[in-house]
């Protein structure tokens, strides 16, 4: 007579939170060496004779092929390099280090850091001095403050060669909580869909407010920052997507239509995409859409031509955006109420972020890059290139205010000033009453001596205080 059985049931171990559900496995006789493909050699595991003090012996001494445990004297890896300028002095003199035709650019500052040889990217070496031989006076920890943009990936446009936009948020840049930036270009007569936001958008669109750009012949470039530090333009609320999301029932309905008029629509969101050239002029094309409320008044405009803004002329430089010339200071202050979005449009510069009681960090910056200052942390910008560094701050504020470092004091009892930091009493007396924004320093970078025969406003002139 036949007989059948069942297979032994396979014993499960009671299920624990967080342990894997199923039966054990021995592995213990599983062979090391995993299968590979034919022609493979040698053996992905290593040898047990590596383990411990295998590889501490003073000659060297081959523990595989061709894989000596000595390898090169560090100072055969580091190779030939000199020092550059001021890159001897003490490190708390915090000279700026010209790093940019140094091939071989070492972490050293006076007395401080040693060679590095490497793995390495001397090209971000020498932009970023600061960063590989920082100033004696660097202390604590500060997030970093320095994006490229070129180090956003930018999105193309759905025509062809239409465009594109690469951004800055949270993301890339975690200290920038308050205020997020895009980096966008169109093609000439490209658009920029039409579009809303949850945030607010500067060059001014309230959030919710809907708009779209398109390019002139020339095309255009240009950057928009928003009041959300984790903002994406990936995110934005679009016309086609509005159109592409809701029953065609309901379009039809909404904008009492027959369905078919929407056979049409893009199958996709056009985001950025080719136009046909700009016909008549703005205000023809203000007129054409004049709504029963008529046009919006002049002082409520969505736009500002700060192109054609007189600038605000100083003795070290001009403002709005401010332009530093070479070597030039703007000057160490801080914001009450906004932290600052920065963006590096012309030349390079770099800037000491203070935060209280003790952290500093100094950044080094070139064309393209974004910089971001929380609130109330003290900094300045310095022009280090041998030309005009040109730069635009972004400040959540319905008007600029600042907290000069060298006013405060100025306007501060002698007395107290003196005793506090141990000055000498014609530093004190010389000290300005009002704000400088920018001031002079030297052709040279290791220059330390700065004194003016005569400081300006050092004595309150009521005509020029600010």
């Amino acid at each position: 007579m036949p007989v059948s059985a069942r297979p032994a049931p396979i014993q499960y171990k009671r299920q624990i939170v967080g342990e894997p559900v199923g039966p054990e496995i021995d592995n213990s006789n599983l062979p090391y060496q995993a299968v590979g493909p034919v022609g493979a050699s040698g053996n992905v595991y290593g040898s047990s004779s590596l383990l411990g003090n295998a590889g501490d012996s003073s000659t060297a001494t081959n523990v595989g092929p061709d894989v000596p445990v000595n390898t090169k004297p560090v100072s055969q890896q580091v190779g030939d390099y000199e020092l550059v300028p001021g890159q001897d002095q003490e490190a708390d003199l915090g000279l700026y280090l010209d790093l940019s035709n140094e091939p071989n650019p070492q972490a050293i500052r006076g007395q401080n850091g040693g060679t590095d040889p490497g793995p390495r990217n001397e090209a971000i070496q020498r932009q970023n001095p600061d960063l590989l031989a920082r100033p004696g006076t660097d202390s604590g920890d500060i997030a970093n403050a320095k994006w490229p943009m070129g180090l956003s990936s930018a999105r193309s446009g759905t025509g062809k060669n239409s465009g594109w936009a690469r951004q800055q948020n949270t993301d890339e840049l975690p200290i920038a909580t308050a205020m997020a930036g895009i980096d966008m270009r169109l093609s000439p007569n490209a658009y920029r869909e039409l579009h809303w936001h949850s945030a607010n958008e500067w060059s001014f669109f309230p959030a919710g407010v809907p708009h779209s750009i398109q390019a002139g012949p020339d095309g255009v470039e240009f950057l928009l920052v928003f009041n959300q530090g984790d903002f994406s333009e990936d995110a934005t609320d679009l016309v086609t997507e509005l159109f592409l999301r809701n029953p065609m029932q309901i379009l039809a309905k909404n904008f009492q239509t027959d369905v078919s008029t929407f056979s049409d629509l893009p199958k996709d969101q056009r985001y950025i995409f080719n136009g046909s050239p700009i016909e008549g002029t703005t205000e023809e094309a203000r007129a054409s859409v004049n709504g029963p409320a008529g046009s919006l008044p002049a002082d409520q405009s969505y736009s500002y031509h700060l192109s054609a803004q007189e600038p605000y002329t100083v003795p070290g430089g001009s403002g709005f955006s401010p332009s530093s010339p070479v070597q030039c200071v703007r000057y160490t202050h801080w914001h009450l109420t906004s932290d600052e979005w920065n963006f590096f449009l012309a030349g390079q510069g770099r800037v000491t972020i203070f935060s209280g009681p003790d952290a500093s960090r100094t950044f080094d910056y070139q064309a393209g890059d974004v910089g971001y200052i929380p609130v109330v942390s003290s900094h300045y910008v310095e022009n280090t290139g041998s030309e005009p560094l040109v730069y635009m701050e972004v400040l959540q504020s319905p008007r600029y205010t600042d907290i000069s470092a060298a006013q405060w004091l100025g306007l501060t009892p002698s007395k107290v000033v003196r005793e506090t930091l141990n000055l000498p009493q014609s530093f004190v007396d010389a000290l300005p009453k009002t704000k400088q924004y920018i001031v002079p320093g030297n052709t040279s970078h290791t220059a330390t001596n700065f004194t003016r025969p005569s400081y300006p406003n050092a004595a309150l002139n009521s005509s020029d205080s600010s």
